[in-house]
């Protein structure tokens, strides 16, 4: 009896398998190696395809840990959503992040074999990636938690989202560049640092 697939349809059986073999591959030698020693080229290695395939599936190794953009969002606008009517906005937004971030750093710290504040930088990196699309989205959910008569609402909306990303990418930038001149970590959470800085930073000078 011959085949009912088209080949429309093993085509998507194909991708399916790719997409399978890559996760399979990249779990198990994030587990074996870890996830800093474990390259792109590893993975699609494992899949039997290029590296350059590999991107076809995936925008990077971190995109492998997580649910796409549109889960992820979810769980940050739950997070803000719970956090009190009263909280400045910005530590709202701050601490929302980090509080999304737990579910997927959790998920993911077996397999990285790294300290929980590395695992959420991981997340917080892919998290600053998801909100290129849902910035203002997030700026938003930011504008809503303003009193109604405040002044500029919506720039200072779109300020506070915005600053609160670029703090996870300064983050990013420094986390690099220490490890690159061979600087160890102090040990301190870094996101959590950095979000302090950012507080620091709006607030009035103290005497």
């Amino acid at each position: 009896m011959p085949s009912e697939i088209t080949p429309a349809g093993l085509r998507e059986r194909k991708k399916e398998e790719t997409r399978r073999l890559l996760l399979e591959g990249a779990a198990r030698l994030f587990r074996e190696r870890g996830f800093e020693a474990t390259t792109v080229a590893d993975i699609a290695a494992y899949a039997n395809v290029s590296a350059r395939t590999f991107f076809r599936y995936f925008d990077s190794k971190e995109a492998l840990l997580l649910p796409d953009g549109v889960e992820i969002f979810a769980y940050v606008e739950n997070a803000l959503a719970e956090r009190p009517a009263d909280e400045e906005p910005l530590d709202a937004v701050c601490k929302a992040l980090l509080e999304a971030a737990k579910p997927f750093a959790a998920s993911t710290l077996t397999a990285l074999s790294h300290p929980l504040e590395d695992i959420q930088v991981v997340v917080t990196a892919r998290l600053v990636q998801a909100f290129s699309d849902f910035e203002e989205r997030l700026t938003v959910l930011v504008r809503r938690r303003l009193p109604p008569d405040t002044p500029d609402a919506d720039l200072k909306a779109a300020v506070i989202a915005c600053a609160a990303l670029s703090a996870v990418r300064a983050v990013l930038r420094t986390r690099r560049a220490r490890r690159a001149s061979g600087i160890t970590d102090t040990g301190q959470a870094p996101l959590q640092r950095a979000f302090e800085m950012l507080r620091e930073i709006g607030s009035p000078e103290r005497p």
